[in-house]
């Protein structure tokens, strides 16, 4: 199997990046400058200049890009431009994305970001990855969201072990939504690997 990362060279996609390797999968890295690449095969592009010929002879694009600031306005079109150039394509498209987008009701009409405690500065970070969902929901292309726990901690261990949820907010009995950064890439790869839920939203947490 061959994958290709975007924007394997920050926190998450490094991992998923190693995470995959270990499991004898080739993994290109597709970042802006060879010096940020996490692996002997790369490609250097900024998103938006990738091409459908760029991603020929993949079985799964990863899109690990992280937007912040004034910056989180790129979610929506950085995946209007990936679903272009996928949709006469079988390659898949697995996102690393959010908890904010998830609901908090069987009616999926309230999102976790809409709340009133919900913390302002992360809120339209939240709407914009939720914006791009929506995107995902709408398009032709074989694709995967896999949004974490809301207390996603890279400094958290490495358990090897996750519960897989759907896109309603979930916790566990002690009331807490927590995942490492090393288990959440431990099940993007097993996506990768599985594929068991095309054109789904999934969330995963402890």
């Amino acid at each position: 199997m061959k994958i290709a990362i975007i924007g394997a060279n920050g926190k998450e996609g490094s991992l998923i990046a190693h995470e995959a390797s270990s499991r004898g999968i080739e993994v290109t890295s597709i970042v802006r400058s060879k010096e940020k690449s996490v692996t002997d095969d790369y490609l250097v592009r900024n998103v938006y200049d990738i091409t459908a010929d760029d991603l020929k002879g993949f079985d799964v694009v990863v899109d690990a890009l992280g937007f912040f600031g004034d910056n989180v306005k790129e979610y929506v079109p950085s995946t209007q431009h990936l679903i272009d150039i996928l949709k006469d394509s079988k390659t898949r498209l697995l996102v690393v994305g959010g908890a904010g987008s998830l609901y908090i009701d069987p009616d999926h009409s309230q999102q976790l970001y809409q709340q009133a405690d919900f913390p302002a500065a992360v809120k339209p970070l939240s709407e914009q990855m939720g914006n791009s969902l929506d995107l995902l929901k709408k398009s032709d292309i074989n694709w995967t969201y896999i949004s974490p726990a809301a207390d996603f901690d890279y400094k958290a261990k490495r358990t090897g072990n996750y519960i897989v949820a759907g896109e309603e907010f979930s916790f566990d009995s002690e009331g807490k939504s927590k995942i490492s950064y090393e288990d959440y890439a431990i099940a993007m790869v097993d996506e990768i690997e599985n594929a068991k839920h095309k054109n789904e939203r999934i969330s995963v947490r402890w």
